[in-house]
This record gives structure tokens, sequence and C-alpha cells, in this order.
């Protein structure tokens, strides 16, 4: 399981006419690979919820999104197991299958929320994301 984590002052996703959006937080884009279980999901969940890289009053990255009373978007993005090493092409072998991918996803954001106030792109979709990256911070996690 992957999780590229930037932290945003604004963020948005859309499909179609609908948007779904956050004012100040984390974007959360999240890939999803063979073995990935609910213990991949619940530990790296509790990470992003506690992952300390927002500015204290010393402007120190010793804050939360908890602690900043933020919110996260998440979105799926299995183009995060893309393989561009043996030519121009990505392979995206290592992505999980759509209908499983979907079950995680889902259970993703459903222990995120347990953490924070939570808004999700639409799995599946070719959807259209801005955001305004803070910082700019960007975490790379794997589990």
């Amino acid at each position: 399981m992957r999780v590229l984590v930037q932290r945003c002052s604004l963020a948005s996703v859309s499909f179609q006419n609908e948007e779904r959006m956050i004012r100040h937080g984390l974007v959360l884009f999240v890939g999803f690979t063979e073995g990935d279980d609910l213990n991949k999901i619940q530990y790296l969940a509790k990470k992003v919820a506690h992952l300390r890289i927002f500015p204290d009053e010393l402007g120190n990255m010793n804050k939360s999104v908890i602690d900043v009373m933020g919110e996260c978007l998440s979105v799926s993005q299995f183009t995060l197991y893309g393989d561009a090493s043996k030519g121009n092409r990505p392979s995206y072998i290592m992505a999980m299958k759509s209908e499983e991918a979907k079950k995680l996803y889902d259970l993703w954001n459903q222990e995120l929320g347990k953490y924070v106030s939570l808004q999700t792109g639409f799995f599946g979709q070719d959807m259209q994301v801005n955001l305004v990256n803070e910082g700019p911070a960007t975490i790379w996690l794997e589990k």
C-alpha cells in the first residue's frame, strides 16, 4: 500500500458535475497492491492522522492534521504502482485489480475517517484534482 501525502491549503476533486473540497489539510493519493490488508490500512491511516508535517508556533513541522483541525481528501490512484523501468510506457501489473482495490479503498476511508474529517474522490473515474501544496510538503508512505 502506498500513500502520497501532500499538505495543502486548498484542494478539490471533481467528476462530471460533482465536486468535493477541503480547505486546509492533507491530500492523500492512495494505491493498493497484492497482499494489502486491513492491518496495513489501519497502520497507515493512524500514521497519516498523526504525521507531524504542519508548522507549530515557531514554524517547525511539529503538528498533525488532527492538531490543526484539518481535513483530508482521499483520492484512489492505481498509477502509484506504475513501473516505467522497462521502457516509456508504465506497466501497472503491480496495482491491485479494481474490484478488490475498491473494497480496500472503502476500508481505508472508513479507518481514516475515525481520526479526521474526510472527503473522498470518485473511485475508478477520470477525476480532476486541484490542490495548493503548502510548503511544498510531500511525504511518501508505504507499508
